[in-house]
């Protein structure tokens, strides 16, 4: 079975990881996986090695020059599956399929709906995603979601993130608290997530206000870039956490460093799933997760992790303390983590969900 898969972000996130993770796995098993993706995207560069990659630039949801690109390439390809990976994907996906010669035979179109956000009510948004045949939401509140935005109940399946675990496990730990000059010893709590709104790192460092009279020694290190930077660090000056918050930006070796996290914490107000939550279950870092979007179908409070409200600061900080104050619970709800992701959440596990998706509404087709 060959699939085409697109992906037009330029930035490096959860989703274009689960992008590199699906070709590649699907490509193991044998099934031919063509990767479309920005030339100098950061997704591009990372699947160089062993991948088919062809290059894709456009400039929005209404570039017709790369729709036309786009089918030259499945022209070229004819693949079976055609996957989109996000919502420009999904315009430029639907224009391609408008364009003359037609596709012949049409190929099944999946998209994968990774964040919690409805969708677009209006007749643009309405015509782009009519061209979907089956969404891939990675959890089962998306999927309600979509059900509650129109889309038919049995045109929307679930495939959880993955994590590839092998992998992860050879990843030798890098210090963070010599990667960024931190005192030796003393406790890190972290966070994986680019720096925009729904990522709630506004309440994670009024959190971390609150930690620091309790925990005086703790420092608090987020991991990523986005919009909000500025006014992050001027709340972090303005909280006078200067030596006890750091925002060191983007970070390609991001998983290294994370697993020398004392705590992971996923702030989000909202959030499809989390993949960088399930990258710190799969390292056995204990989780501090709100209760938003998915994260509470990959964390069990009390059991695999604990939850809070989002929104309420003082919430975080007080699970944030207590995991910090009690290594024993740490050590048990970083097991649980860890045993929770290999149960249902490794990289085989998700490639073995997604291609069913593919097999099931092949086969429909046929009979």
């Amino acid at each position: 079975m060959t699939s085409v898969h697109l992906d037009t972000a330029r930035t490096w996130r959860g989703g274009q990881n689960q992008v590199l993770l699906t070709v590649t796995g699907l490509s193991g098993l044998g099934h031919p996986a063509v990767l479309v993706a920005q030339a100098s995207g950061e997704l591009s560069r990372r699947a160089q090695e062993g991948l088919r990659t062809v290059a894709l630039n456009p400039t929005g949801e209404f570039d017709v020059k790369a729709g036309w690109r786009l089918h030259r390439i499945l022209r070229s390809v004819a693949p079976d599956v055609v996957h989109v990976h996000d919502p420009m994907g999904v315009a430029l996906m639907a224009i391609a399929l408008k364009m003359q010669p037609r596709l012949t035979p049409r190929p099944l179109i999946v998209a994968s709906r990774r964040v919690d956000f409805h969708l677009k009510r209006n007749a643009f948004s309405r015509w782009k995603y009519r061209h979907i045949d089956v969404f891939i939401a990675v959890s089962g509140l998306i999927a309600r979601m979509l059900v509650e935005d129109g889309i038919p109940a049995d045109r929307v399946e679930v495939v959880h993130d993955g994590v590839h675990l092998s992998v992860l496990d050879k990843i030798t730990a890098q210090d963070a608290h010599k990667a960024f000059w931190l005192p030796h010893g003393a406790p890190l709590v972290g966070n994986v997530a680019a720096l925009v709104p729904h990522k709630g790192h506004k309440y994670l460092i009024e959190a971390a206000a609150l930690v620091v009279p309790q925990v005086p020694d703790a420092r608090f290190v987020i991991l990523g870039e986005g919009e909000l930077r500025q006014s992050l660090e001027h709340q972090v000056k303005t909280l006078g956490l200067e030596r006890h918050v750091f925002l060191p930006g983007f970070q390609a070796d991001a998983l290294a460093l994370q697993k020398s996290f004392d705590v992971f914490v996923m702030s989000s107000i909202t959030e499809g799933l989390g993949s960088s939550m399930l990258d710190a279950m799969a390292c056995g870092t204990p989780v501090v997760g709100t209760r938003a979007g998915g994260i509470p179908e990959a964390i069990t409070h009390e059991q695999t992790g604990l939850l809070v409200r989002p929104h309420h600061a003082d919430e975080l900080a007080a699970a944030i303390v207590r995991l910090l104050k009690d290594p024993a619970e740490r050590a048990r709800l970083g097991a649980a983590g860890r045993a929770r992701a290999e149960a249902n959440f490794s990289v085989e596990t998700m490639v073995d969900g997604t291609l069913a998706v593919y097999q099931a509404r092949l086969g429909a087709r046929t009979t």
